[in-house]
């Protein structure tokens, strides 16, 4: 009888992208002895922020479509509103500083930078982390928070996208790795098998020479081996994997792309994107136009709202459809 055993192990199980503090469960935020440490991580929006071009895209478009509509004030400019929409859309939080004179008269609007505000205790106190610790507080009642509503907690804001970002790492982690394997030709891709007794030690030695010279740059090279006499079956190149019959490179990409573009309810032909079938996604026209009154307005609703609201004055007036995007049907002014 055998004294040999067979064995079986498991091994890659699956693991949260950022152990066990995850990116997207949390239960409340906190009170840290001065502000509230936001929900989610502003650094990791950030840099998720960069993470895929079809997040990036769909939060640029949509923050252009806002920018190009807003109607400019003496105290609020184009270039400040900009600031408060896209860190309204990135951080789910944009905010916006009453710069007043000695008789306590606004002068200015300002926008400020999401990524380092912090609610205090009090509603209408809020400060800004400077230079990663120090902390500037701002005049109570002279900032405005813009944020997207919460289920969890009414402090701060989480962007609608939080639900699309595991497809957004997936789609990055897809292009690194396909990065990756163009770029370094090492992998262990096949086993070469040798039984052939015509190939002596010096023939070995000259092959393994010739598949190290053909990694990195420029490794998909032909190599050539000759073996007079050589057995049929004395050479054998056997796969690991199959990589160009069992690649998902394609499949991710398209998959969280869908992904990413449905958390945004951007139509794909808005944002450049090449249809993949013969028919296209429809009329560019007709799409922009719903896009329009379903994801714009809503949203110019409610930054109008907010702001004009705190600020006592309408400060924020946005054009119509017809006046920003043309159209041959537009109506006679």
């Amino acid at each position: 009888m055998s004294d040999s055993k067979v064995q079986a192990f498991s091994f890659g199980d699956p693991e949260p992208v950022l152990d066990k503090h995850d990116f997207s469960q949390y239960y409340e935020t906190w009170l840290n002895g001065r502000y509230y440490e936001p929900p989610v991580s502003m650094n990791g929006l950030a840099k998720s922020f960069r993470s895929t071009p079809y997040l990036s895209t769909a939060i640029i478009f949509k923050k252009n479509q806002l920018v190009s509509s807003f109607r400019s004030h003496p105290l609020f400019k184009s270039a400040d509103f900009e600031r408060v929409v896209i860190d309204n859309l990135v951080f789910g939080n944009g905010y916006l500083q009453r710069i007043d004179n000695r008789l306590n008269d606004p002068i200015k609007y300002s926008g400020l930078m999401g990524k380092y505000m912090r609610r205090m205790k009090d509603s209408d106190q809020h400060l800004m982390l400077v230079s990663g610790y120090k902390e500037h507080e701002f005049a109570k009642g002279s900032v405005c928070q813009i944020k997207t509503l919460d289920v969890d907690q009414e402090i701060y804001g989480t962007p609608e996208y939080l639900s699309a970002l595991q497809s957004a790492w997936l789609n990055e982690s897809a292009t690194l790795f396909r990065r990756k394997y163009y770029n370094n030709g090492s992998h262990a891709g096949f086993i070469l098998y040798m039984t052939d007794s015509s190939i002596d030690d010096d023939d070995v030695d000259s092959l393994k020479q010739a598949m190290k010279d053909s990694r990195g740059p420029g490794n998909f090279r032909n190599l050539f081996l000759h073996a007079p006499g050589g057995k049929k079956d004395g050479l054998q190149l056997i796969p690991i994997s199959e990589l160009a019959a069992k690649d998902e490179f394609h499949n991710i990409k398209g998959i969280t792309r869908d992904d990413i573009l449905a958390s945004f309810r951007t139509p794909p032909q808005l944002l450049g994107i090449i249809p993949s079938n013969a028919g296209g996604f429809g009329s560019i026209s007709d799409a922009r136009e719903a896009y329009w009154y379903n994801e714009i307005v809503p949203e110019q609703v409610r930054i109008a709202n907010v702001i004009n609201e705190w600020a006592g004055d309408s400060i924020v007036r946005f054009k119509n459809y017809f006046e920003v995007n043309y159209s041959k049907d537009k109506p006679a002014n």
